[in-house]
């Protein structure tokens, strides 16, 4: 990964792109602690599924108005400065979670970093493109996400580990932690971000939603981009709940989502290069296909174990689209509306979350659990056809 330092006289030096890997790299530990034990957390006020999934997809609609309403801040803010208060209030909150045992505060709580949620991974996102030159963006985009994805290997591990031994109230005193030193590193290491004039008043939700889908091109990359974290949602909230269900510890989970992560780390920066270099449809249809194939493959098996290794394979075809779909946004963005509407592209987060958590629960409230991999292998099937559609993009020209 040798754009990770530069050359400069009398040695090399990390360049701002190894600094935000880092930085990266520590948030996204303290993300997995949290990640890990989230829907067990949850259940823990609820004892449904069905009632974690609907909470889930509600807080997920508070998240995709909040990209919309945040456009102005994001615009007219200091981005560097944005990321350094929502991290601070982040390890707030996760400190508060250790401690509460009230359903009304949780869903205060709950509510609140979903809203900081949005302004940090908006005000990181403009971060990185503002410290990537135009034919690196692919490249950039596959070393930070290849760097979190090592935290999505050990963090699983870990905080399953410490639910286990010491309960989940000090997964989020461990995440908060972690936090703390993230924040410490980013303010230390002067990373900065461009000051853009922006022309205009971006204040009109409407309009700015309007606007924003009416291209044909970014609504493709949103589409693409939200099916992504559609998968996510069976990983993350359902394939857990599925796992204790099925009279395995926490430590399974962990053990479960470090299997997932794997795959990730050891492909996701080559697949990432080789886009920017031979375009990106491709590698958006062949990444589809692999994850509809293993989801449709787990709803005809009954052994969990099998189970897990098939979803664990499909993190191959994820490798393929995770960092991809974001940086072939980036690259179809002119740059001056990279702060009006890379928040807006962002919730495609929420987008592709909220229709697997409201199929995903109202479909267990008719049907056993392993229907879910034919409502997961299905939609993902449709994104594999979608791939089709898209205007191919090559950022490293030949010759």
């Amino acid at each position: 990964m040798g754009i990770l330092v530069r050359k400069q006289r009398g040695g090399y030096d990390f360049t701002n792109i190894a600094k935000l890997s880092i930085v990266g790299l520590i948030i996204s530990l303290s993300a997995a602690y949290v990640n890990t034990i989230w829907a067990i957390y949850m259940d823990s006020f609820f004892g449904s599924i069905v009632f974690v999934g609907i909470l889930s997809a509600a807080l997920t609609l508070i998240s995709f108005i909040a990209y919309f309403l945040f456009i102005p801040v994001i615009e007219k803010s200091n981005k560097v400065k944005i990321f350094s208060y929502t991290i601070f209030f982040f390890i707030i909150s996760y400190l508060l979670f250790a401690i509460n045992h009230n359903f009304y505060f949780f869903i205060i709580l709950a509510v609140i970093i979903t809203i900081l949620f949005t302004l940090r991974i908006t005000s990181f996102g403009i971060i990185i493109r503002d410290n990537s030159k135009d034919n690196e963006v692919s490249s950039n985009e596959g070393v930070v996400y290849t760097f979190r994805n090592v935290a999505w290997v050990l963090g699983p591990l870990i905080a399953g580990f410490v639910a286990s031994e010491f309960g989940v109230s000090w997964v989020f005193v461990l995440s908060a932690l972690f936090l703390l030193i993230g924040l410490i590193i980013f303010n230390v290491s002067e990373i900065k971000s461009s000051e853009d004039k922006i022309k205009g008043n971006h204040n009109n939700f409407l309009k700015n939603f309007i606007e924003f889908f009416k291209d044909r091109n970014r609504v493709l990359a949103y589409v693409l981009g939200g099916g992504v974290n559609l998968w996510w949602v069976l990983i993350y909230l359902f394939i857990p709940l599925m796992i204790i269900r099925s009279h395995l510890s926490e430590l399974w989970v962990g053990y479960f989502l470090f299997g997932i992560a794997v795959p990730l780390i050891l492909f996701e920066y080559v697949f990432a290069k080789w886009a920017g270099k031979h375009g990106f449809k491709k590698m958006f249809k062949v990444g589809y296909l692999i994850v509809s194939v293993m989801a449709f493959s787990c709803f005809f098996v009954s052994n969990i174990y099998i189970i897990l290794s098939l979803l664990i394979l499909a993190s191959i075809g994820m490798a393929m689209l995770e960092s991809t779909t974001e940086s072939y946004f980036l690259d179809i963005l002119n740059k001056r509306d990279k702060c009006r509407f890379y928040g807006p592209y962002n919730t495609a987060i929420n987008s592709g979350q909220l229709i697997g958590k409201i199929f995903g629960s109202v479909l267990l409230i008719f049907l056993p659990f392993k229907f879910l991999f034919l409502l997961f292998g299905g939609f993902m099937f449709l994104l594999f056809l979608t791939s089709f559609k898209v205007k191919d993009i090559i950022e490293v020209k030949k010759g």
